[in-house]
């Protein structure tokens, strides 16, 4: 199973602080550095030092790391116009020597639009659908080629679909809860298929779903990578779980119930439980990026147990 971080940067962390947790998950030999895409904090937070952009930032980070791979949990489709998107990303990717993949999702927290004059729409699954469309069509068009796309929200005439990335295929992200579009939708544009904070059951139950529209759609189920996202609290005892818990307000029972909490033995445990269900890779929520010492011990005590994914 491939252990890769996931980084909540709205809820208080500039830059540096991004940076330093990119080199320690480089460093400590985790699999990927990964992104959430918000403007706004969320809870109690006051959010300073104020929020990032999350495709400035990897820009960065692609500069500032060798290995790692760099992506988003999700972008938000509402943030960007599709053909500009494809140019950020490819460029990205290009920054990067080949390490970039996009998670992208429809877009959720009005809150954050309504407080940076971000229009949101009430529609916007129809328009995921036609972003990734445009995205993925603008990146596999050949070279000398031009794409066009005659949609309901969003038209490309005679584009030169340029530049490409440096990746023959930059990997697609698409998650979620939702029963019917979104595992349809996975099946038609992903490389790889996560759902976030959801129950070994739950998440068996997802990849169903996604395995069979993947097959309704004419390809094999084995095609994409199955992924979950889980917050992470370890200790060496329970103390240590407590303590941590304390700092990101949470309490270590309903850790324990709903993410991945207690003891690293605890958490492989738990970790094998997700990899029965399917999944292959998990993007650990990290929440307070000042604890460097917390990605040591997963990285000493968990990951060391984990066998490899043969995950892309």
């Amino acid at each position: 199973m491939d252990l890769r971080i996931f980084t909540e940067p709205q809820q208080g962390a500039g830059y540096d602080t991004l940076l330093t947790v990119a080199k320690a998950t480089e460093d400590l030999g985790f699999d990927a550095f990964f992104r959430s895409d918000h403007y706004l904090a969320m809870g109690d937070s006051t959010g300073l030092p104020g929020p990032t952009d999350a495709w400035i930032t990897l820009a960065g980070l692609a500069r500032e790391t060798s290995r790692i791979r760099l992506g988003t949990l999700m972008t938000a489709g509402t943030f960007r116009l599709p053909g500009v998107l494809a140019i950020q990303v490819a460029q990205v990717d290009a920054m990067s020597g080949g390490r970039v993949e996009l998670g992208l999702g429809a877009g959720w927290f009005e809150a954050e639009h309504a407080a940076y004059g971000i229009p949101f729409p009430k529609e916007k699954f129809a328009r995921l659908e036609e972003q990734l469309a445009i995205v993925t069509g603008l990146w596999g068009t050949p070279v000398g080629q031009t794409f066009s796309h005659d949609g309901i929200h969003y038209r490309l005439q005679d584009s030169p679909a340029l530049p490409k990335p440096a990746q023959d295929r930059i990997p697609v992200l698409v998650g979620g809860h939702g029963a019917k579009r979104t595992p349809r939708l996975a099946a038609r544009f992903a490389d790889e298929f996560n759902i976030p904070f959801a129950s070994v059951e739950d998440s068996r139950r997802q990849f169903g779903r996604v395995r069979a529209a993947a097959e309704e759609q004419g390809r094999a189920p084995e095609e994409l990578v199955y992924s979950n996202a889980l917050v992470v609290c370890a200790g060496r005892d329970d103390a240590e779980v407590a303590r941590r818990a304390a700092v990101i307000g949470r309490d270590p029972a309903e850790l324990r119930e709903n993410g991945l909490a207690g003891s690293p033995a605890e958490i492989v445990d738990k970790l094998g439980r997700y990899a029965e269900a399917g999944s292959s890779r998990v993007y650990l929520q990290v929440l307070d990026l000042e604890d460097l010492d917390h990605l040591e011990l997963i990285s000493a005590q968990v990951q060391s147990q984990l066998a490899p994914s043969s995950a892309r």
